[in-house]
């Protein structure tokens, strides 16, 4: 018919990639829902990815297809009004951990390395290449010398610009690092404001304290959507 499928084509053949090259017991694909207004981050922030362009129409156009192929393969395909995708892969990867399974999010999104823990891993499409990278707790630690957990933190400090998540100017990511080594939590670190050596952080974390306490409210993925499989 003429029609873009080239989204179609591209999800279904990294999800047949993924089965194939992993040993995957059970799956769920998450979808934002799309045209039913906005999420509760909206209403804490109007200017909530505000500056992203709208997707593509052929992208737009191709989800059905998509969502037909995932359910044809026998996978469940979830959504959930008011909040997005990665609040309904955060519950369901909180849920199955509880329930001592091992849970692997599959998403080139860096926000969910937050969840990352002993019993949840990541998995991130390669830059302009085949196959996924890993993210463990070690590999964390590694990189970010943080607990995964605090990866929260250190996206309030240093804002987001892609999600419009203002942070505290100034900040990157050395020096959220730095902070968070020193004092452990965005909490912990505005109640001793004081004790921040470096004068131009100390000014800032001062001035923009709001910012840094609604940024971790904006980059704080849910865990407690009422949804079940």
């Amino acid at each position: 018919k003429g029609e873009n499928t080239s989204a179609t084509y591209g999800f279904v053949a990294a999800l047949v990639k993924l089965i194939e090259d992993h040993t995957i017991e059970n799956m769920a694909v998450v979808f934002d829902v799309i045209g039913e207004g906005g999420t509760f981050r909206d209403e804490l922030y109007a200017e909530y990815k505000a500056h992203r362009d709208p997707t593509p129409v052929d992208i737009v156009a191709n989800i059905p297809r998509i969502k037909a192929v995932v359910e044809a393969m026998d996978i469940p395909v979830v959504e959930h009004i008011g909040v997005e995708a990665d609040d309904v892969i955060g519950t369901l990867a909180r849920q199955a951990e509880a329930d001592e399974a091992d849970v692997v999010i599959v998403s080139p999104d860096k926000d969910f390395m937050q969840l990352v823990s002993e019993r949840i891993s990541m998995l991130r499409p390669a830059y302009r290449g085949e196959g996924f990278n890993p993210v463990t707790p070690r590999s964390f630690r590694d990189k970010y010398d943080l607990e995964p957990e605090q990866f929260i933190d250190m996206l309030a400090l240093m804002g987001d610009a892609a999600d419009n998540v203002p942070g505290v100017p100034g900040i990157g990511e050395k020096t959220a690092m730095k902070l968070l080594k020193e004092f452990g939590s965005i909490e912990n670190l505005l109640d001793n404001v004081e004790l921040v050596s470096a004068k131009r952080a100390r000014e800032n974390l001062q001035t923009y304290r709001d910012n840094a306490v609604l940024s971790k409210k904006l980059v704080t993925i849910l865990t407690d959507v009422p949804v079940v499989l």
